[in-house]
Formats: structure tokens, sequence, C-alpha cells
């Protein structure tokens, strides 16, 4: 598998600025799915004052305890969040507020 730096290296030099600029602002872009997790945290830090337990994320995306847990691995491997791992609730939001999306009730 080759990595981002091998592939931009086989393309011609003004694709590869291109490249690279498209795959920072994509890194920084979090899916639908993403968005719905942030907005939950950042609600339920807002009404109680402390991050979720996974068991909160659980509950309330009605789905099992390791597709939670690989969400907030995905997370935080995309620097959307931080967090201590082995320390409950210790989630901590790096998205500016004002680009979380709306929080809606799954179907």
């Amino acid at each position: 598998m080759l990595t981002c730096v091998q592939r931009s290296k086989k393309l011609p030099a003004d694709t590869r600025r291109s490249a690279t600029k498209v795959r920072s602002w994509m890194a920084n872009k979090f899916t639908e799915k993403q968005g719905q997790y942030l907005a939950f945290i950042y609600s339920y830090m807002t009404m109680f004052g402390r991050p979720p337990a996974e068991k909160d994320l659980q509950l309330f995306f009605r789905t099992t305890p390791p597709t939670i847990h690989q969400m907030i691995l995905k997370l935080e491997e995309n620097d959307f969040i931080s967090r201590i791992p082995g320390q409950a609730r210790s989630i901590n939001l790096l998205v500016d507020p004002n680009e979380i999306p709306r929080l809606k009730r799954p179907g």
C-alpha cells in the first residue's frame, strides 16, 4: 500500500499541491454520522457539565458497545476529540461548537 507521500510523488507538481490541499481540508471534515456523535457529546456536556459515558452514547444511538467504541476511536484518530484511554468520561471536544451540526433523534 502506498502512503500519501508516495502517492503524491507520482503526480505532476501542480496536481500534487492541489491533492495536498484537498487532503488537508478533508482531514478536518467529519461524516454525517460522526457529526451526530459530536453533536450528542456537545449536547450532553452542555446539559450535564461532564462528558457522556460510552453507555450514554449506546443508549441514545441504540447500537452495540463495540460500535460506540469504534466510533470514539475514529473520532479521536481524526482529531475531533481527545480522551484519556482507560479513564471514564474523559472525552474532550476539539471541534469548534459552531461547526457541529444540530443533533437529530435517531430513527
